[in-house]
């Protein structure tokens, strides 16, 4: 239950601000009933402050653990990065 009441708020959040009415919501995620995709939302506004600092927060944890990653194998990154390239213009 928790991880409804956090996750489907971030997730439809998006797609709410993205323009979705709360019934093309509804259709896009099945498991939701109309009803949920209120809720979710209405928890979301009713604590827009507390989630968006959670987001930021989780944002900063992710940009610091991901420069991390790239700082203690730069080598890996570099080929992973040549492999992308590689891959990108056999497909075109």
């Amino acid at each position: 239950m928790y991880s409804f009441i956090i996750v489907a708020p971030l997730t439809l959040k998006y797609a709410y601000w993205n323009g979705q009415s709360a019934e093309s919501i509804a259709q896009s995620f099945p498991v939701l009933t109309l009803e949920h995709v209120y809720g979710a939302l209405t928890f979301y506004l009713a604590h827009q402050t507390e989630i968006d600092a959670y987001l930021e927060r989780r944002r900063a944890e992710y940009t610091a653990k991901r420069q991390a990653a790239r700082d203690a194998d730069p080598m890996f990154y570099q080929r992973l990065a040549e492999a992308r390239r590689k891959l990108e213009t056999s497909v075109r």
